[in-house]
């Protein structure tokens, strides 16, 4: 297989690969939360993901961003796409709110960023593409309709743990949007360094003032290690070049398949059922995915 056939065999298997990874953040969050407030986990998560990156780049030559400015607009992404998204839906999930509910709200994501793109950012979004966007969503409902109201008497909403959820919303919507219009191609390890650094500095006083301690034993340690090997230097680097690389309606009408994936890998995990409605749901998010991101036809 000759270089440039691999690389287009890796570009091609990208979005599936991050799909994948990416869907194992709930899993993450079932070993990890009971053990560890929301804050304090992600701060660590951060600090641990930035010592795994800097000898990378030491020992690759890597450059660093080339100006300031570029250097500003990783650390807004940062925030928003770090601090806000992930802090959002662990700080949701700790107040209360089930894993189905929190995954419907921020799965709004690539609706609202269909709507931004045609409404103000000037670019076209096909009746093919919101056809897919529309029945995508309506398969995530059906994938997580039968979580609703199924994780025991702390899992409901309320107005803090909707602000929580929604804030994560807007701020991955927010955070997508803002990379693809003003972060230049960089090299991903000094763009995601820069991004931690800036969510680990938002993050780590309002860890702070978290009263719960983290109690360290085998599934917070393991939780935490996918979070930074695999979450973290794999998932958010390959949702950074997959942003650098694609239209943002297509790259986000990719998380719609990360609730069914999850479902998929919570019944190899923990037996977990999947029912017939879980299958029509899956059924329908990739049907409506496939249609988002498959190419025009040329005229």
């Amino acid at each position: 297989m000759t270089p440039a056939v691999r690389d287009n065999a890796w570009l091609r298997a990208m979005p599936w690969v991050f799909v994948l990874i990416w869907s194992t953040g709930f899993i993450v969050a079932r070993y990890g939360m009971p053990h560890a407030p929301p804050l304090s986990f992600l701060a660590v998560r951060y600090a641990l993901s930035i010592l795994c990156f800097l000898p990378w780049i030491v020992l690759a030559g890597v450059k660093w961003p080339s100006n300031r400015t570029q250097a500003l607009h990783l650390a807004v992404t940062g925030i928003l796409m770090h601090a806000g998204y992930l802090g959002g839906v662990w700080a949701a999930v700790k107040a209360g709110m089930g894993s189905g509910l929190s995954s419907l709200i921020v799965g709004i994501q690539p609706v609202l960023t269909a709507i931004w793109l045609t409404s103000v950012g000037g670019q076209h979004v096909s009746r093919r593409q919101w056809l897919g966007l529309l029945l995508g969503f309506a398969g995530l409902v059906l994938v997580v309709s039968r979580k609703f109201g199924a994780g025991g008497p702390g899992d409901s909403a309320n107005w803090l743990n909707l602000s929580f959820a929604v804030m994560a919303l807007f701020a991955i919507t927010v955070g997508t949007l803002y990379q693809k219009r003003f972060v230049q191609a960089c090299d991903v390890r000094t763009a995601n360094t820069v991004q931690l650094a800036a969510a680990l500095l938002v993050t780590l006083p309002l860890a702070l003032l978290e009263t719960e301690s983290m109690r360290w034993n085998a599934e917070l340690a393991g939780a935490m290690a996918w979070s930074v090997l695999g979450l973290t230097l794999g998932g958010s680097s390959l949702l950074y070049m997959l942003i650098q690389r694609g239209a943002a309606a297509s790259v986000t009408s990719l998380m719609y398949l990360v609730p069914p994936c999850t479902a998929l890998i919570a019944w190899l995990l923990f037996a977990e059922p999947i029912t017939a409605t879980t299958l029509a749901g899956t059924a329908l998010t990739a049907f409506g995915v496939s249609l988002v991101v498959r190419p025009p036809k040329p005229v």
